[in-house]
Order: C-alpha cells, then structure tokens, then sequence
C-alpha cells in the first residue's frame, strides 16, 4: 500500500510540481464543469419556480411572495449556513484579497439555495452572484483537496467564477474577463488559459443541458453614424444613473442595518415592499429576463413616462432586496435598468429629432444595458464582452465600446470605486494579490521585532555607556526612566559622534542629556504599512517599538525585507 502511495506522489511531482501549468488547466477545468452544473441547476429552477407561481401573480395577497421568500432566505443564511445576506461577490473579491482564495465549501451551495428563494419568490436580484460565489468556493475546495498554494488556489477561483459566468449566460469570453478584471483584477499568462479553459468548459455544460445559442435572441440592427453621436450622450445618461443605483444599494443596506429589528424582519419587510410594487409594476420582480428580451426583440408596449419610472422602480426594488435581507446578485437587474435606460433614450432621441435616422430600440437597450454594467461594476470589458455574447450582437460593437467606455470612465470619476469594491476599500480590506500591501498584511508586527536591545538609564553618565559601546554592536539604545522601567528616548550612535570623539565630554554629561525625545515609536496595534510610512518620513532604518509606555523591541526594514522575501516564496512555491 505504501508502495502505491510512494509512486502516486512521484508521479503527481513529476507531472505537476515541476510545472503547475498542466495541473491547474486540468483542474481549472473540472472546477468549470461543476460551476457550470451549480449554474444551470439553479437556472432551471429558477425558470421552473417562476412559472409555477406566475398564475398567482395576479392576486392581490400575492404581494407577500417576496417577503416570503426573504424570509426563508434570510432564515437559511443565518441559522443554518451562518452567513451574511447579500450577494457574495465583495466576500470572494475578500478573499482572494486577503485569504489566497480560502473560501468555505459550504458556499457553494449556501448562496444558491438562499439566491433561489429570493428570486424565484419574485424579490428583485440575480442569480449571477450566487453562482460566482458557489462557483469560487467549488475551486477554492478543489484546491485545498489538492494542497495547492495560495496562487494557484487564486487561480482555481477564478476558474470557478469563470466557469459560472460562462454557464449562466452561455458567454464564456464574458466569463474569463469578468473573472480577471473584477474579481483577480490581474492579467496573468499563467491564469487567462486555465481560466479561459474553465469558462469554455462551463458554457458547454450550459450548452449541453439547454441547447440554446444565446439567452437573448434579437433582429439584425443597422447601426449608423448617427447611433454612434447617440451614444456618447448615452453613455453620460448611464453613468448617472450607474452611480445613482450603486449610491442608492449602499445607502438602503446602510439604513437597514440601523433599523431596530432582527435579519428576518427586515427581509419580511423589503420583501412585502418589493412585492407591492410589483403589483403595479411587474417589471421588477425577479430577474426580469421576459422584459429585457421583449425590449431588445422591439415588443416592448410600455409608454416612455411609465418606462422612466421603472427605471427608478427597479433600482429601489433591487435596493429593498438586497439591502433588506434577500440574496441575490445585481447582474439582471443592471442589465434590466441599462434595458429601460436605453428604451427611454431612443424614445426621447426620437420625439426630439423625428428624422434623425437611428438604430431601432432594441439596439438602445443593447447599449443602455451595456452602460449600467461597466458603469456599476466600473469593468468596461465585462460590460461590452457579456452583451455582445449574450445577445449576439457584435453589429453593435462599435457603439458598445463607446458607451462602456465612457460610462465605466464617468462613473469612476464621480464614485472612484465600484460598488463590488466601495465597502471593502472603507474598511481597509482590499488588497490586490501579489501586491506588497497584501504581502505586508500577512506578516504580524510581533514576529519583527528584536527584543535582544541592551538598555541604558536616563542617568547613566557617559562614560558608561562608552564603556557599553565597546563590547556592543547595536546602533540604536533604549533609554529607561530607573523608577518606572517607562521608555524615555533612543540614542543613535550616529547622532552622538561629536561626544564619543571628545573623551573631555565622558564625566560631565549624562544620556538624558544627549537622547532623541523625538524619534517616532510604532506600537503592536500598527500595521507593516504603517510602520514603513513611519520610517520613511523620519529616514530611519530602524523604528521603537513601545506598548503603555513600555520598550518592546527595535522593527528594522532589513528584518521586514527578510521576512517579505520568505513571505513571497511560500506564497509562490508549492505546499
């Protein structure tokens, strides 16, 4: 038996240790595959929970649906999977930020089971997210049964976001950039094939259980000069209302938090709201996919007044959702607000300039969609990528880019981070991998500091301490109050030459006399960045550190850089 397990690891070695190219494709690859199956499997439910309860729909108690829904959601999260409600995203972004991608298993099916009774109860959310977070927590799990380290683990995320994107919306380019620009947010050679293996892989598990081409299906457009003008106001248009919808999902979620009720009332009551407005205003509920398509294919029969208002309908149902205790991702509804967006702005493009030639609605809708995505997500090629793939129209490709671009651009100008990366970027917990804060946040303070200092009194005469000097090879001494034992100051051997080079001076002066009061201490509550910031700005190689008045030790920056370089090896070597 030990024989069999000998020549196992022999081959594992030989095969992936010596180049992990060939072990992360295979197993980004199966990470793809059943990300893909956790996607289709809660897609199908989706659709099937959705069309059982839509002959209800029309009841008036069947307002309650949604805050049903919330409320077994919020119920899931909390007692059984102990986990925040939401949509996950921000969670993987933390930890691939923070953790080398160490996600729970138990998120990948947590956020599926709670995501399905949010939406399929018509609470107004996605089911992107949820998948992104099922699919990261099956590579993070895949890599951990396979002892990876923390780069590759990365990359096995990614694979597993990648491949739940693809699956999800049968867009696999969609699924690779949206799995490196939001959530790795590195281009890599050694993480785009892996990645882009999983997405293919993912999108053709979508392919082979739901034989479709693309989930929206639309008319060739003719797009002409004039749509590109168009859409350069356009583009302005969805950065507003991008910047509003992220401001207005931070704000509910902020204020829900602060009102004097337990997770599920909460859920209750946003979902009783988001029911409500649905009633007379059905465009809301759920993912809303039957609109949008309706809008691109150019069946859409809403009037441009009551379109407008669904704009703001669906943003603040979305927000009551989300903020309120459902779960669910905010892909569908970008996509449904950029639909209606783009509707309003042919319609109003129109009325104002009757002959001016332009592309039909359903064009608009692509474009308006395509806005709302890079300007929330502030991820231009995820929005131009994910519309193009889904609808399948690359005729619009030129326009696209315009408003991505421009959308993406206006929004970051207004709101410098994204709505996935605002609330972590505020709490000091985004990092990017392989950055030196992310490796600096993962050394403690306590293991840099030399504790071995020899201390002298703030009474001792100079004589003394020269004395010390002889047998001594420190270059920086602690100076001790003798009563309290309290740190007083630090003499550097560098600022007292012109005493140690004049024996006259040895019997009239003492330490307290010649000790810098001035130098800056660190304490074990700061952090390596904040330490370093601290040296640089009194050009010091090495820095006190003191807790309640107390000498604890020296923090040198050749001790940090040591132990930086071990850090990057054992991030980057194999476990």
């Amino acid at each position: 038996m030990s024989t069999i397990k000998n020549g196992y690891k022999i081959l594992y070695q030989k095969l992936f240790h010596l180049d992990d190219r060939l072990l992360l494709i295979i197993a980004g690859s199966i990470a793809g595959i059943c990300s893909g199956l956790a996607a289709v499997a809660l897609r199908l439910s989706l659709e099937s929970v959705l069309e059982w309860l839509h002959p209800f729909r029309h009841y008036g108690w069947a307002f309650i649906f949604p805050a049903i829904g919330a409320l077994l959601s919020s119920l899931y999260l909390e007692k059984i999977a102990r986990e925040g409600a939401g949509h996950g995203v921000p969670e993987v972004i933390y930890s691939v930020s923070r953790y080398g991608g160490l996600l729970r298993f138990r998120s990948s099916y947590s956020r599926l089971i709670s995501s399905f009774l949010t939406i399929g109860s018509g609470g107004s959310a996605g089911p992107e997210a949820p998948v992104v977070m099922s699919g990261s927590a099956i590579g993070s799990s895949l890599a951990k049964f396979l002892g990876l380290n923390d780069r590759q683990r990365i990359t096995l995320v990614g694979c597993g976001t990648a491949g739940a994107i693809a699956s999800i919306f049968n867009a696999p380019i969609a699924g690779l950039v949206f799995s490196i620009e939001v959530i790795l947010g590195e281009w890599k050679f050694v993480n785009i094939i892996p990645i882009a293996i999983a997405a293919v892989a993912g999108a053709q598990v979508s392919q082979a259980i739901i034989p479709e081409q693309v989930l929206f299906f639309h008319q060739p457009f003719n797009v002409g000069f004039p749509d590109i003008m168009a859409s350069l106001c356009l583009a302005l248009v969805t950065a507003m209302i991008s910047v509003l919808f992220t401001k207005t999902l931070r704000q509910t979620g902020k204020l829900a938090k602060k009102a004097p009720f337990p997770l599920w009332v909460r859920a209750v009551i946003g979902g009783c709201i988001v029911g409500i407005t649905g009633m007379f205003m059905p465009v809301v509920l759920a993912e809303g996919y039957h609109f949008i398509q309706s809008m691109i294919s150019g069946t859409f029969s809403m009037g441009i007044f009551i379109t407008f208002v669904a704009i703001f309908a669906k943003i603040f149902a979305t927000s009551m959702t989300l903020g309120w205790g459902g779960s669910g991702g905010i892909f569908a509804p970008c996509l449904l607000i950029g639909s209606l967006t783009g509707i309003v702005f042919h319609k109003a493009l129109f009325f104002l300039f009757p002959t001016i030639g332009c592309a039909s609605e359903g064009a608009y809708a692509l474009l308006g969609m395509t806005g709302i995505i890079s300007g929330v997500m502030q991820a231009p090629l995820t929005g131009i990528f994910l519309i193009v793939e889904i609808t399948g129209g690359y005729e619009t490709i030129l326009p696209l880019i315009v408003v991505s671009s421009i959308s993406s651009t206006m929004s970051h100008y207004i709101e410098p981070a994204s709505f996935y990366f605002k609330e972590l970027i505020e709490r000091g917990q985004f990092l990017r991998p392989g950055t030196d804060a992310r490796i600096l946040s993962d050394l403690n303070i306590s293991e840099l500091i030399q504790t071995e200092f020899i201390k002298v009194s703030e009474n001792m005469v100079f004589r003394k301490f020269i004395e010390i000097l002889k047998t001594s090879k420190q270059n920086f001494y602690p100076v001790i109050e003798d009563e309290t034992g309290d740190y007083k100051g630090v003499i550097q051997i560098s600022a007292i030459r012109k005493y140690a080079l004049d024996p006259g001076m040895y019997d009239m002066i003492f330490l307290n006399q010649i000790m810098d009061t001035n130098v800056i201490t660190a304490s074990l509550e700061n952090d390596l960045q904040e330490v370093l910031d601290m040296m640089d700005i009194d050009n010091m190689e090495s820095i006190p550190v003191v807790e309640n008045d107390r000498f604890i030790g020296m923090i040198s920056k050749t001790r940090i850089l040591d132990l930086y370089r071990r850090e990057l090896i054992m991030q980057t070597s194999v476990q």
